[in-house]
């Protein structure tokens, strides 16, 4: 009788792992209308390396050394913004990237700094930008991941690639709500 409830497991086992081989064979379901994703589990780690190696190339340089960048990148492309002294730390921040292993084009929407900052107006940029990213994370509307914030006077900028128009548009109306933020810079870009 044991033997019976035995071999009874083992085939009602090997069923199942039958069952789970064949049904993972199959390809996966894909709703019609649904469009595929635009970029891979590998381009995104792509991209996230592309990322590291720029910031890393920058503060070693000894001409940039500096954190004054903001550094996003999609599908090889890189966009570079922030406020930085002038437009030589510029140019040699987007010669710097365009030397950068898997860099394929470089979009820059830096700004150059009108003047020195203070202490004080430094931590009201701090508190403003808290305050446009708490905005935007608040808001179904706007992929805000995909948005970097920096604020400089006053002066908002939002930098990064979002998905189409409308989300550009949004997240302009949003930080244009933020108390303290003066103006707002859109150096967004549209994912492609």
């Amino acid at each position: 009788m044991s033997a019976r409830l035995g071999l009874l497991v083992l085939n009602a086992t090997l069923a199942g792992v039958m069952t789970f081989s064949v049904a993972g064979c199959n390809p996966p379901l894909n709703p019609i209308g649904t469009p595929p994703p635009s970029t891979t589990v590998g381009t995104e780690l792509d991209d996230s390396v592309v990322t590291a190696r720029v910031k890393s190339a920058l503060l070693a340089d000894p001409d940039v050394k500096s954190f004054d960048f903001k550094v996003e990148t999609r599908k090889g492309e890189v966009q570079l913004s922030g406020f930085v002294d002038d437009q030589a730390k510029i140019d040699r921040a987007i010669a710097v990237t365009r030397g950068v292993l898997g860099v394929k084009n470089v979009d820059s929407k830096v700004s150059v700094k009108s003047a020195a900052t203070t202490v004080g107006s430094k931590i009201d940029d701090g508190i403003v930008t808290a305050k446009v990213k708490t905005a935007l994370l608040a808001d179904a509307y706007v992929k805000s991941l995909d948005i970097a914030v920096l604020t400089r006077k006053g002066e908002v900028q939002l930098s990064g690639f979002v998905d189409n128009q409308s989300q550009i548009d949004r997240a302009i109306e949003v930080a244009n709500g933020i108390e303290g933020a003066r103006s707002i810079s859109n150096e967004m870009s549209i994912k492609k």
